[in-house]
């Protein structure tokens, strides 16, 4: 595909090569994918993409304020890349002429995020904590919004499918009628991102409640990865039998029950998730689109799978980079909120070992990190209300990793830990200003000895960034652990106001670490 810049005189050369289309007496009409609307953000500093489909052969030709870049349609499609532009917040159209002409408006240029995972991060505004008053202050034209349907598919489709709001999905301006419907977690990252940079930010919401990470990556990653294809693809084969065999029983299941006056009938059988499917309709239709990162609040749909969520979650982040073609860019997790019952001793806990998994992974891969939330989580409910803190935290990240800005972005985290005397002295990075305890003594501090049994600890703060444990009943301590539970009851933050992630300092076997197979007997 041949693809030239002409940046000179631009209006002169665009009105040429509007003759030159015009005379050739092409067929079809070009066509431009969903992404790509009225109101949409261009990203700043790289060059970025513009594709669509045409004739075989046909000119196409883009105009974006100063450029004109010109290409030909091979197998139907075509694309041509803008050159590197800087962020902009002055409104412009973007035009793109074959047989017919296409006309966007309203285009700014500035920051592109995605923002993707399960409910937590589906969750709408309007459900969230104060959204009336948030929604009121909305009104921002360069903060914009763009909505991918939910749709599901079996194999990768070149363009967003489906409806949002009854319409074909479109950008839209951030503004009280556009933001209830939102990511809630999505919008406040936008929202604090856009007011911290001074230029336009758009938001890709991509999301679906309940998803586990694997149906957000393609056949290529998990099919390629021996234990992927066994665990993941193969386990998938023989749910989707079991659904099958379950679905074609269920009717005289029913029926049965009904006639013998059963009180509780059965609920229809559940299609399991099937890998993949998501990626191919919510993920792959948004590439090539120029951006800068991603966040993604998921993982509770992986909590049993935690050790295998250690290496397919980093994959999955490689296997978005890799696919966009843009680089390493930057990954932002959310780590999971405090949820389930509040057990009065230490325990073994699949999301303490989720959240672990987060951070193994983010670290595995470069440029990512993760955000702590252990202050917003509630007991009873998986979907805590509270999203402000969520995109608020998320949005400091972005810009101390990110931006390069000189600021406290996380709270304290795990540095080193040291023992003798009946007592495990813990230092924290990221203290910012120091430490404090919230509300009282500190709480969420379990120690261990050699018999590995944890204990709560007596915890106070010693100096700027070191916490000293102990417990009369552990003699010599030799392991630490902090925020291991399912829901963790700490209060251990910096005092610049972000809180302390959970860690654990021992190397003690994880429940959802595999076991290896029992020896084999032999016979004599």
């Amino acid at each position: 595909m041949h693809i030239r810049p002409l940046r000179a005189s631009a209006s002169a050369l665009f009105s040429a090569l509007t003759l030159l289309v015009t005379a050739a007496g092409l067929r079809a009409d070009v066509k431009l994918p969903a992404i790509f609307s009225d109101h949409m953000v261009l990203q700043q500093g790289i060059s970025v993409p513009v594709w669509g489909w045409a004739d075989e052969g046909e000119l196409v030709i883009v105009q974006y304020r100063d450029q004109v870049v010109q290409t030909r349609a091979k197998n139907g499609k075509w694309q041509a890349k803008l050159a590197t532009m800087k962020a902009n917040a002055s409104p412009a159209n973007l035009l793109v002429l074959g047989n017919n002409r296409v006309e966007l408006r309203n285009v700014v240029v500035g920051e592109v995020w995605v923002a993707s995972g399960q409910s937590n991060m589906q969750w709408p505004l309007r459900q969230s904590a104060n959204w009336q008053a948030a929604a009121a202050a909305a009104a921002n034209p360069n903060l914009r919004l763009f909505y991918v349907p939910r749709v599901k598919s079996p194999a990768p489709v070149a363009d967003i499918q489906g409806q949002y709001n009854n319409a074909k999905p479109q950008w839209t301006v951030a503004s009280p009628e556009t933001t209830p419907d939102f990511s809630a977690v999505a919008y406040f990252f936008g929202r604090d991102l856009q007011a911290a940079r001074g230029v336009p930010v758009g938001i890709i919401h991509t999301s679906w409640g309940g998803s586990p990470a694997e149906v957000w990556m393609s056949e290529r990653v998990l099919a390629g990865n021996p234990g992927y294809k066994k665990d993941i693809l193969d386990t998938y084969a023989v749910a989707m039998k079991n659904f099958e065999t379950a679905k074609s029983r269920f009717p005289e299941q029913l029926a049965k029950a009904k006639q013998a006056g059963a009180k509780v009938l059965p609920q229809a059988p559940r299609e399991p998730w099937r890998p993949t499917e998501l990626y191919n309709s919510m993920i792959h239709p948004l590439l090539p689109f120029a951006i800068k990162g991603a966040i993604w609040y998921q993982g509770e749909s992986n909590a049993g799978r935690a050790w295998q969520y250690r290496t397919l979650f980093a994959d999955m982040i490689q296997n978005w980079r890799q696919d966009w073609g843009q680089g390493s860019f930057t990954f932002l997790t959310v780590q999971l909120a405090p949820f389930m019952k509040i057990l009065p001793e230490p325990a073994d806990s699949t999301w303490a070992e989720l959240r672990e998994a987060q951070i193994v992974a983010s670290k595995n891969v470069g440029n990512a990190s993760t955000v702590v939330i252990t202050d917003v989580g509630e007991e009873t409910d998986i979907h805590p209300t509270k999203k402000e803190p969520v995109g608020a935290r998320l949005a400091l990240v972005a810009r101390k990793l990110t931006y390069g800005e000189n600021i406290v972005a996380s709270g304290p985290s795990y540095k080193s830990a040291s023992f003798s005397g009946g007592k495990a002295v813990v230092t924290f990075g990221d203290a910012g200003q120091g430490l404090e305890a919230r509300g009282g003594d500190l709480k969420g501090f379990a120690i261990a000895g050699a018999d590995g049994k944890f204990v709560w600890a007596a915890a106070k703060i010693v100096g700027k960034d070191k916490i000293e444990l102990s417990n009369p009943a552990v003699k010599q301590p030799s392991a630490v652990r902090f925020g291991w539970a399912n829901y963790p009851v700490v209060n251990l933050w910096n005092k610049d106001g972000l809180p302390a992630h959970p860690f654990r300092t021992d190397n003690l076997p994880l429940t959802t670490k595999p076991k290896p197979p029992a020896p084999s007997a032999t016979k004599k």
